[in-house]
Protein backbone atom coordinates (compact mmCIF):
# COMPACT_ATOMS: atom_id res chain seq x y z
CA UNK A 1 0.00 0.00 0.00
CA UNK A 2 2.72 2.24 0.77
CA UNK A 3 4.74 1.44 -2.40
CA UNK A 4 2.01 3.57 -4.59
CA UNK A 5 1.77 6.42 -2.22
CA UNK A 6 5.52 6.61 -1.83
CA UNK A 7 6.07 5.70 1.57
CA UNK A 8 6.79 2.04 2.87
CA UNK A 9 4.62 0.70 6.01
CA UNK A 10 5.87 -1.04 8.86
CA UNK A 11 5.15 -4.85 8.62
CA UNK A 12 2.41 -5.92 11.11
CA UNK A 13 3.69 -7.31 14.00
CA UNK A 14 7.44 -6.07 13.29
CA UNK A 15 7.28 -3.19 16.48
CA UNK A 16 10.33 -3.71 17.84
CA UNK A 17 11.88 -1.74 14.84
CA UNK A 18 11.12 0.84 17.07
CA UNK A 19 13.97 1.78 19.33
CA UNK A 20 12.97 0.19 22.96
CA UNK A 21 13.63 2.17 26.03
CA UNK A 22 16.12 1.35 29.06
CA UNK A 23 15.29 2.28 32.39
CA UNK A 24 18.61 3.42 33.14
CA UNK A 25 20.32 7.09 32.64
CA UNK A 26 21.35 6.38 28.75
CA UNK A 27 17.96 5.34 27.54
CA UNK A 28 16.78 5.31 23.73
CA UNK A 29 18.20 8.77 22.93
CA UNK A 30 21.60 9.55 23.85
CA UNK A 31 21.93 10.30 27.80
CA UNK A 32 21.36 13.78 29.29
CA UNK A 33 25.08 13.63 29.66
CA UNK A 34 25.60 13.67 25.46
CA UNK A 35 25.36 17.04 23.86
CA UNK A 36 25.68 16.10 20.31
CA UNK A 37 23.61 16.10 17.84
CA UNK A 38 20.48 13.47 17.58
CA UNK A 39 17.67 12.51 15.13
CA UNK A 40 14.50 14.44 15.55
CA UNK A 41 11.45 13.64 13.58
CA UNK A 42 10.38 16.99 12.64
CA UNK A 43 13.46 17.36 10.50
CA UNK A 44 16.70 19.43 10.06
CA UNK A 45 14.99 23.03 10.83
CA UNK A 46 13.85 21.84 14.79
CA UNK A 47 18.00 20.47 15.32
CA UNK A 48 19.13 23.84 14.41
CA UNK A 49 16.74 25.75 16.28
CA UNK A 50 17.95 23.33 19.35
CA UNK A 51 21.87 23.76 18.72
CA UNK A 52 21.61 27.35 18.72
CA UNK A 53 20.52 27.56 22.48
CA UNK A 54 23.72 26.91 23.57
CA UNK A 55 25.70 24.96 26.10
CA UNK A 56 23.44 26.97 28.80
CA UNK A 57 20.56 24.92 27.88
CA UNK A 58 21.84 21.85 27.79
CA UNK A 59 23.89 22.14 30.93
CA UNK A 60 20.37 23.37 32.66
CA UNK A 61 18.59 20.49 31.41
CA UNK A 62 21.68 18.02 32.16
CA UNK A 63 21.78 18.95 35.93
CA UNK A 64 18.11 19.22 36.69
CA UNK A 65 17.71 15.72 35.28
CA UNK A 66 20.68 14.36 37.12
CA UNK A 67 18.61 15.92 40.49
CA UNK A 68 15.33 14.26 40.27
CA UNK A 69 16.84 11.24 38.95
CA UNK A 70 19.07 11.45 42.55
CA UNK A 71 15.79 11.98 44.04
CA UNK A 72 13.80 9.03 42.80
CA UNK A 73 16.92 6.85 43.59
CA UNK A 74 16.84 8.07 47.33
CA UNK A 75 12.79 7.05 47.56
CA UNK A 76 12.96 3.91 45.65
CA UNK A 77 10.98 1.82 46.04
CA UNK A 78 8.43 4.44 46.71
CA UNK A 79 8.65 6.05 43.57
CA UNK A 80 9.42 3.34 41.55
CA UNK A 81 5.47 3.04 41.62
CA UNK A 82 4.89 5.89 40.02
CA UNK A 83 8.20 6.33 37.33
CA UNK A 84 7.82 2.46 36.05
CA UNK A 85 5.66 1.93 33.45
CA UNK A 86 4.15 -1.11 31.28
CA UNK A 87 4.03 -0.66 27.60
CA UNK A 88 2.41 -3.60 25.81
CA UNK A 89 3.34 -4.45 22.31
CA UNK A 90 0.75 -2.70 20.14
CA UNK A 91 1.39 0.73 21.92
CA UNK A 92 4.32 3.16 21.94
CA UNK A 93 4.80 5.89 24.88
CA UNK A 94 6.37 8.85 23.59
CA UNK A 95 7.99 11.44 25.92
CA UNK A 96 8.65 15.13 26.92
CA UNK A 97 11.42 15.57 28.72
CA UNK A 98 11.82 19.10 30.06
CA UNK A 99 9.71 19.57 26.63
CA UNK A 100 12.33 18.17 24.49
CA UNK A 101 11.13 15.03 22.65
CA UNK A 102 12.51 11.37 23.33
CA UNK A 103 12.68 7.91 20.87
CA UNK A 104 9.20 6.58 20.93
CA UNK A 105 9.43 4.18 24.42
CA UNK A 106 8.82 0.39 24.79
CA UNK A 107 7.63 -2.37 24.21
CA UNK A 108 8.12 -3.23 27.58
CA UNK A 109 9.53 -1.16 30.95
CA UNK A 110 9.81 2.09 30.91
CA UNK A 111 10.70 4.68 32.95
CA UNK A 112 9.59 7.96 33.53
CA UNK A 113 11.43 11.06 35.79
CA UNK A 114 8.64 12.60 38.60
CA UNK A 115 8.22 16.55 37.50
CA UNK A 116 9.80 16.77 34.38
CA UNK A 117 8.24 13.91 32.10
CA UNK A 118 5.06 14.27 30.49
CA UNK A 119 4.31 11.68 28.74
CA UNK A 120 1.48 10.10 26.12
CA UNK A 121 0.55 6.66 24.70
CA UNK A 122 0.05 5.84 20.98
CA UNK A 123 -2.04 3.06 20.11
CA UNK A 124 -0.37 1.17 16.57
CA UNK A 125 -3.41 -1.03 15.74
CA UNK A 126 -5.70 -0.39 13.22
CA UNK A 127 -8.83 2.09 13.89
CA UNK A 128 -11.93 2.72 12.15
CA UNK A 129 -14.42 6.02 11.84
CA UNK A 130 -17.04 6.87 9.11
CA UNK A 131 -17.46 9.85 7.19
CA UNK A 132 -21.26 10.93 7.90
CA UNK A 133 -23.01 11.50 4.54
CA UNK A 134 -23.19 14.81 2.77
CA UNK A 135 -25.04 16.09 0.11
CA UNK A 136 -22.32 16.13 -3.42
CA UNK A 137 -23.11 17.46 -6.59
CA UNK A 138 -21.57 14.75 -9.59
CA UNK A 139 -19.98 16.93 -13.25
CA UNK A 140 -23.58 15.70 -14.61
CA UNK A 141 -25.55 17.65 -11.94
CA UNK A 142 -26.91 14.79 -9.97
CA UNK A 143 -27.00 15.44 -5.80
CA UNK A 144 -25.76 12.27 -4.22
CA UNK A 145 -25.91 11.96 -0.13
CA UNK A 146 -22.32 10.04 0.11
CA UNK A 147 -20.03 9.07 3.23
CA UNK A 148 -17.70 6.82 3.44
CA UNK A 149 -16.09 3.92 5.89
CA UNK A 150 -11.91 4.64 6.59
CA UNK A 151 -9.59 2.63 8.31
CA UNK A 152 -6.22 3.66 9.50
CA UNK A 153 -3.45 2.90 11.48
CA UNK A 154 -0.20 4.89 12.86
CA UNK A 155 2.86 4.00 11.74
CA UNK A 156 5.27 6.89 13.09
CA UNK A 157 3.72 7.55 16.55
CA UNK A 158 5.79 11.10 17.54
CA UNK A 159 5.07 12.77 14.54
CA UNK A 160 1.02 11.36 15.30
CA UNK A 161 1.41 13.59 18.17
CA UNK A 162 3.61 16.61 17.51
CA UNK A 163 1.47 17.24 14.48
CA UNK A 164 -1.83 17.07 14.61
CA UNK A 165 -3.70 17.66 17.38
CA UNK A 166 -6.71 15.20 17.04
CA UNK A 167 -5.91 12.56 14.62
CA UNK A 168 -9.48 11.60 13.47
CA UNK A 169 -10.87 14.73 13.21
CA UNK A 170 -7.99 15.89 11.22
CA UNK A 171 -8.07 12.70 8.79
CA UNK A 172 -12.10 12.55 8.84
CA UNK A 173 -11.84 15.83 7.42
CA UNK A 174 -9.51 15.44 4.79
CA UNK A 175 -10.88 12.48 3.89
CA UNK A 176 -14.45 13.75 3.21
CA UNK A 177 -12.83 16.99 1.68
CA UNK A 178 -11.00 14.44 -1.16
CA UNK A 179 -14.33 12.67 -1.26
CA UNK A 180 -15.82 16.10 -2.49
CA UNK A 181 -13.03 16.56 -4.86
CA UNK A 182 -12.78 13.21 -6.57
CA UNK A 183 -16.61 12.75 -6.84
CA UNK A 184 -17.00 15.99 -8.36
CA UNK A 185 -15.48 15.11 -11.34
CA UNK A 186 -17.38 12.25 -11.81
CA UNK A 187 -20.92 11.28 -13.33
CA UNK A 188 -23.82 9.64 -11.28
CA UNK A 189 -23.00 6.51 -13.87
CA UNK A 190 -18.97 6.35 -12.97
CA UNK A 191 -20.01 6.67 -9.40
CA UNK A 192 -22.54 3.84 -9.34
CA UNK A 193 -20.36 1.64 -11.45
CA UNK A 194 -16.65 2.42 -10.23
CA UNK A 195 -16.82 2.73 -6.75
CA UNK A 196 -13.81 0.67 -5.67
CA UNK A 197 -11.71 2.59 -8.44
CA UNK A 198 -12.80 5.61 -7.10
CA UNK A 199 -12.19 4.15 -3.64
CA UNK A 200 -8.48 3.40 -4.51
CA UNK A 201 -7.70 6.44 -5.92
CA UNK A 202 -9.24 8.12 -2.50
CA UNK A 203 -6.94 6.02 -0.76
CA UNK A 204 -3.86 7.60 -2.20
CA UNK A 205 -5.28 10.88 -2.39
CA UNK A 206 -5.65 10.81 1.50
CA UNK A 207 -2.61 8.81 2.06
CA UNK A 208 -0.71 11.87 -0.04
CA UNK A 209 -2.02 14.35 2.80
CA UNK A 210 -1.65 12.45 5.79
CA UNK A 211 1.57 10.72 5.74
CA UNK A 212 3.31 13.77 7.28
CA UNK A 213 1.14 13.09 10.16
CA UNK A 214 2.83 9.59 10.75
CA UNK A 215 -0.72 7.48 10.12
CA UNK A 216 -1.52 4.99 6.99
CA UNK A 217 -5.06 4.76 5.53
CA UNK A 218 -5.72 0.97 5.05
CA UNK A 219 -9.35 1.12 3.23
CA UNK A 220 -11.82 3.81 1.98
CA UNK A 221 -15.40 2.43 0.94
CA UNK A 222 -17.61 4.76 -0.62
CA UNK A 223 -21.51 4.34 0.86
CA UNK A 224 -24.45 6.02 -1.32
CA UNK A 225 -27.23 6.94 1.16
CA UNK A 226 -29.59 8.36 -1.92
CA UNK A 227 -29.55 10.13 -5.23
CA UNK A 228 -31.19 13.25 -3.70
CA UNK A 229 -31.46 14.96 -7.52
CA UNK A 230 -31.51 12.69 -11.07
CA UNK A 231 -28.54 14.18 -13.50
CA UNK A 232 -29.63 17.27 -15.94
CA UNK A 233 -29.39 14.67 -19.15
CA UNK A 234 -32.22 12.48 -17.12
CA UNK A 235 -34.48 15.44 -16.68
CA UNK A 236 -34.56 16.13 -20.46
CA UNK A 237 -35.52 12.63 -21.54
CA UNK A 238 -38.82 12.98 -22.72
CA UNK A 239 -37.63 15.93 -25.08
CA UNK A 240 -34.62 13.56 -26.38
CA UNK A 241 -38.13 10.69 -27.91
CA UNK A 242 -39.24 13.31 -30.96
CA UNK A 243 -35.58 13.91 -32.51
CA UNK A 244 -35.92 10.74 -34.05
CA UNK A 245 -39.26 11.55 -35.41
CA UNK A 246 -38.21 14.09 -37.44
CA UNK A 247 -34.95 12.62 -38.77
CA UNK A 248 -35.41 12.12 -42.66
CA UNK A 249 -35.63 13.87 -45.89
CA UNK A 250 -36.64 17.61 -46.62
CA UNK A 251 -40.19 16.22 -48.12
CA UNK A 252 -40.25 13.49 -45.76
CA UNK A 253 -40.44 15.76 -42.71
CA UNK A 254 -43.14 17.98 -44.93
CA UNK A 255 -45.10 15.12 -45.27
CA UNK A 256 -45.28 14.59 -41.51
CA UNK A 257 -45.60 18.31 -40.22
CA UNK A 258 -48.64 18.46 -42.42
CA UNK A 259 -50.25 14.67 -41.26
CA UNK A 260 -49.30 16.32 -37.26
CA UNK A 261 -51.69 19.38 -37.75
CA UNK A 262 -53.72 19.77 -34.65
CA UNK A 263 -57.28 20.67 -35.84
CA UNK A 264 -58.89 23.79 -34.97
CA UNK A 265 -60.28 22.69 -31.43
CA UNK A 266 -57.19 21.27 -30.80
CA UNK A 267 -55.26 24.14 -30.83
CA UNK A 268 -57.58 26.20 -29.36
CA UNK A 269 -57.30 23.69 -26.01
CA UNK A 270 -53.69 24.10 -26.40
CA UNK A 271 -53.77 27.92 -26.42
CA UNK A 272 -56.25 28.09 -23.20
CA UNK A 273 -53.59 26.04 -21.73
CA UNK A 274 -50.64 28.02 -22.35
CA UNK A 275 -53.09 30.92 -21.01
CA UNK A 276 -53.28 28.86 -17.51
CA UNK A 277 -49.42 29.15 -17.18
CA UNK A 278 -48.56 31.41 -14.22
CA UNK A 279 -45.07 33.56 -14.91
CA UNK A 280 -41.98 31.96 -12.71
CA UNK A 281 -41.66 34.13 -9.18
CA UNK A 282 -38.82 36.41 -9.29
CA UNK A 283 -35.89 34.75 -7.40
CA UNK A 284 -35.12 37.13 -4.91
CA UNK A 285 -31.49 39.27 -5.22
CA UNK A 286 -28.63 38.91 -2.70
CA UNK A 287 -28.73 42.10 -1.67
CA UNK A 288 -32.87 41.94 -0.89
CA UNK A 289 -32.36 39.15 1.66
CA UNK A 290 -29.75 40.14 3.24
CA UNK A 291 -31.90 43.34 3.88
CA UNK A 292 -34.63 41.85 5.19
CA UNK A 293 -31.96 40.07 7.75
CA UNK A 294 -31.80 42.81 10.22
CA UNK A 295 -35.43 42.27 11.36
CA UNK A 296 -35.53 38.70 12.18
CA UNK A 297 -32.33 39.62 14.52
CA UNK A 298 -32.64 38.76 18.38
CA UNK A 299 -31.10 38.08 21.33
CA UNK A 300 -31.42 34.77 21.42
CA UNK A 301 -30.12 34.29 17.06
CA UNK A 302 -26.83 36.37 18.56
CA UNK A 303 -26.95 33.73 21.82
CA UNK A 304 -27.02 30.59 19.22
CA UNK A 305 -24.15 32.10 16.86
CA UNK A 306 -22.21 35.02 18.99
CA UNK A 307 -19.84 35.87 16.26
CA UNK A 308 -19.51 38.95 13.72
CA UNK A 309 -19.28 38.64 10.08
CA UNK A 310 -17.78 40.45 6.82
CA UNK A 311 -19.97 38.88 3.71
CA UNK A 312 -18.37 39.72 0.53
CA UNK A 313 -20.35 38.77 -2.50
CA UNK A 314 -19.06 38.28 -6.29
CA UNK A 315 -21.91 39.25 -8.87
CA UNK A 316 -22.78 38.63 -11.74
CA UNK A 317 -20.48 41.05 -13.74
CA UNK A 318 -17.69 40.31 -11.67
CA UNK A 319 -18.43 43.58 -9.25
CA UNK A 320 -17.73 42.74 -5.52
CA UNK A 321 -20.29 44.01 -2.81
CA UNK A 322 -19.75 43.96 1.00
CA UNK A 323 -22.06 43.44 3.48
CA UNK A 324 -21.47 42.63 7.85
CA UNK A 325 -23.96 40.55 9.92
CA UNK A 326 -23.01 41.35 13.83
CA UNK A 327 -24.59 38.56 15.94
CA UNK A 328 -21.42 39.07 18.82
CA UNK A 329 -23.95 40.93 21.42
CA UNK A 330 -26.81 42.88 21.72
CA UNK A 331 -29.51 42.17 19.48
CA UNK A 332 -27.16 41.92 16.15
CA UNK A 333 -26.85 44.34 13.24
CA UNK A 334 -26.60 43.54 9.59
CA UNK A 335 -26.27 46.27 7.02
CA UNK A 336 -23.95 47.34 4.07
CA UNK A 337 -20.03 47.91 4.13
CA UNK A 338 -17.39 46.75 6.36
CA UNK A 339 -17.76 45.94 10.24
CA UNK A 340 -16.69 47.92 12.98
CA UNK A 341 -13.62 46.63 14.14
CA UNK A 342 -12.08 43.61 13.26
CA UNK A 343 -14.62 40.25 12.40
CA UNK A 344 -14.66 37.00 12.98
CA UNK A 345 -15.24 35.46 10.45
CA UNK A 346 -15.18 36.91 6.57
CA UNK A 347 -17.40 34.68 3.85
CA UNK A 348 -16.80 35.18 -0.14
CA UNK A 349 -19.66 34.03 -2.07
CA UNK A 350 -20.88 34.10 -5.43
CA UNK A 351 -24.59 35.72 -5.70
CA UNK A 352 -26.45 32.58 -7.12
CA UNK A 353 -24.70 30.11 -4.10
CA UNK A 354 -25.79 33.07 -1.45
CA UNK A 355 -29.66 33.04 -2.80
CA UNK A 356 -29.06 29.42 -2.34
CA UNK A 357 -27.95 29.59 1.23
CA UNK A 358 -30.37 31.96 1.75
CA UNK A 359 -33.04 30.47 0.92
CA UNK A 360 -32.25 26.90 2.40
CA UNK A 361 -31.21 24.95 -0.86
CA UNK A 362 -27.80 24.86 0.48
CA UNK A 363 -26.40 24.14 3.57
CA UNK A 364 -22.82 26.34 4.45
CA UNK A 365 -20.72 22.90 5.25
CA UNK A 366 -21.48 21.72 1.74
CA UNK A 367 -21.17 24.74 0.16
CA UNK A 368 -17.21 24.66 1.83
CA UNK A 369 -16.79 21.26 0.76
CA UNK A 370 -17.62 21.92 -2.88
CA UNK A 371 -15.21 25.24 -2.94
CA UNK A 372 -18.85 27.52 -3.09
CA UNK A 373 -18.27 28.94 -0.02
CA UNK A 374 -14.80 30.36 0.67
CA UNK A 375 -13.55 31.47 4.40
CA UNK A 376 -11.39 33.09 6.07
CA UNK A 377 -11.22 32.36 9.83
CA UNK A 378 -12.65 29.79 12.06
CA UNK A 379 -15.01 27.09 10.11
CA UNK A 380 -16.88 26.68 13.23
CA UNK A 381 -17.73 29.82 13.45
CA UNK A 382 -18.70 29.90 9.91
CA UNK A 383 -20.97 26.78 10.01
CA UNK A 384 -22.55 28.73 12.66
CA UNK A 385 -24.33 31.06 9.88
CA UNK A 386 -26.75 27.98 9.54
CA UNK A 387 -29.15 28.97 12.34
CA UNK A 388 -29.44 32.48 10.91
CA UNK A 389 -30.50 30.77 6.92
CA UNK A 390 -32.79 29.12 9.03
CA UNK A 391 -34.72 31.81 10.50
CA UNK A 392 -34.41 33.67 7.43
CA UNK A 393 -36.49 30.71 5.41
CA UNK A 394 -38.82 30.46 8.42
CA UNK A 395 -39.14 34.41 8.28
CA UNK A 396 -40.48 33.98 4.69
Amino acid sequence: MFSRSGYQALPLGDFDCFQQSSIGLYGAQKGFFSFGAKADPLGPAVNAADSSQGWLSWICHGIITFLVFLLMLLTFPISGWFALKIVPTYERMIIFRLGRLRAPQGPGVVLLLPFIDHWQRVDLRTRAFNVPPCKLISRDGAVLSMGADVQFRVWDPALSVLVVKDLVAATRMTAQSAMAKALGKKSLREIQGEKLRIGEQLLLDINDMTKSWGLEVDRVELTMEAVLQPPRDALLGPLGAVAPVLEGSPPQLAAHLLNSTPSAPEAADSVGTVSEVEPPRRRPSAVELLSAVEPILSEALVSQVGASYQVDIILPGGARSTFFIDLSSGSGRAGCGVPQGSPDVVLEVAEEDLQELMLGKLRPLAAYMSGRLRVQGDLQLALRLEELFKAVKLHR
